[in-house]
């Protein structure tokens, strides 16, 4: 049943989100001995990866910093509600926080809707700043040549695969596919030799949100060799890609020939979660395309331990649509911390930066987080390559990852992809019809700053 939206029921709305925001403000009523941190907290309550980390910096920060304070503000909610909630408080300099913890897909957004303060004052002064790799940088910096984030990491994407399946259906353990038609292929196998189990998981429609864009279609896109999203050179979208069309047709047969979860299991905005808490460790999926950070969730204390990950899951690296070289994809992508620019104790802020990002706390960082390094020094260390299985793995495969054009546009231009992947999953368009659809999406987000293929 609709419900009536009368104006008393908005009033009342309005009053009770402007309430909540200004109960996790900052800002111009901030305390100047008191540095408030936003994040993102994990919607699964036995995940405290984040939560314990900060814990520990605010420990030693409170500890140097005599009577300073630092007051942790989580936010908890599903990706796309987080961003909208950050960007409500980031409006005021009586919402916003002193520090926020940022996607690297939306931070340009946020830098040209003028949220986020430049960090070169302080980044020219600080000796670690050096030790951080240009990519990692230039993933903060926006178009005028300012950085505007300290990335606390980066990740990268492959195929997790479960051992016991494959060896039930007569599948090697140390699979690695050479192109999109022997993952289907192998998915094929395993739904007739294996039945009760998920062949395959690609990450699709709106609910994931980046998760479907970014795990699911750029890991395919971005291994088509057409020139994929965006021509730098022209600054402009692409539009028309056969790549684009042909990603499309993978997903659709993902889930038409039912290789994939169920749809509406697919379009559930826990799908992530589920993955990782349930299908994987409990051997109810075969492959799963996905991130370097999924063991966060089995470690010791994490709710959802399974010390037996490494040697029951097999990991291959994507391959490229045709076995075209170099062979292999990944995506990279990674969170920033910024200051908001109506923050009221920004030097305060970078302070508690640069506390979280010696060598030391990153490197526990990284670790703790399943994280790939993003500073050299850490990167090197024997002690952090050899720290957990896997790791090794997903690290080398920077030498062949993409990263997102994370312009103003693309957070529309995601949810077009979304929205384009979606019509496939439930059959509702066509690969021609969700591809014209996000052709016109995107000329639109884009303002016509569109190259047609």
């Amino acid at each position: 049943m609709r419900r009536p939206s009368t104006p008393l029921l908005l009033t009342a709305s309005a009053l009770l989100a402007a309430s909540a925001l200004t109960a996790c403000g900052g800002g111009s009523e901030s305390d100047p001995d008191v540095v408030k941190v936003s994040y993102k907290q994990s919607m699964d309550n036995q995940i405290r990866v984040m939560d314990d980390y900060l814990g520990e910096m605010k420990k030693q920060f409170e500890n140097a910093h005599p009577g300073k304070k630092v007051e942790l503000v989580p936010i908890k909610a599903p990706d796309a509600e987080y961003y909208t909630k950050l960007q409500q408080m980031l409006r005021s300099p009586k919402t916003a926080p002193d520090l926020v913890y940022e996607d690297t897909f939306l931070i340009n957004s946020d830098i040209t809707s003028g949220y986020l303060k430049p960090l070169d004052p302080y980044l020219d002064k600080w000796k670690d700043w050096g030790q951080f790799i240009d990519t990692a940088k230039s993933a903060a910096k926006a178009q005028n040549g300012k950085t505007y984030g300290v990335p606390d990491g980066t990740d990268t994407r492959g195929l997790w695969f479960s051992k016991d399946i494959f060896k039930k259906a007569g599948l090697p353990e140390n699979w690695q596919p050479k192109n999109w038609n022997d993952i289907l292929e192998t998915a094929r196998t395993i739904k007739k030799k294996v039945p009760g189990v998920i062949p395959l998981n690609v990450y699709t429609g709106k609910p994931g949100g980046e998760q479907s864009a970014m795990q699911g279609f750029e890991m395919l896109l971005y291994g088509t060799g057409d020139d994929p999203m965006y021509d730098p050179g022209a600054k402009k979208w692409i539009a028309g890609s056969k790549g684009f069309k042909d990603s499309l047709k993978f997903v659709e047969t993902v889930y038409k020939e039912k290789l994939g979860p169920e749809v509406s299991d697919a379009l559930d905005p826990n799908i992530g979660p589920t993955v990782r808490a349930e299908m994987l460790p409990k051997g109810k999926l075969a492959i799963n395309l996905d991130g370097s950070w999924l063991p966060q969730d089995w470690l010791k204390g994490s709710g959802h331990e399974w010390p037996e990950w490494s040697k029951e899951l097999g990991l291959a690296h994507m391959p490229t649509q045709n076995g075209q070289a170099p062979g292999k994809v990944s995506m990279s992508g990674g969170w920033t911390w910024s200051i908001p620019a109506k923050s009221g104790n920004p030097d305060l802020a970078f302070e508690f930066i640069e506390t979280m990002q010696t060598k030391a706390n990153a490197q526990k960082w990284y670790i703790a987080n399943s994280g790939i390094a993003v500073r050299k020094d850490v990167a090197e260390d024997p002690s952090y390559t050899k720290a957990q299985p896997g790791l090794k793995f997903f690290t080398d495969l920077v030498a062949h990852t993409h990263y997102r054009p994370a312009y103003p546009a693309y957070p529309k231009v995601s949810t077009a992809i979304q929205e384009a992947m979606e019509g496939v999953t439930t059959g509702d368009a066509s690969v021609d019809e969700a591809a014209k659809g996000y052709d016109e999406e995107l000329d639109s987000v884009t303002n016509g700053e569109v190259i047609k293929k």
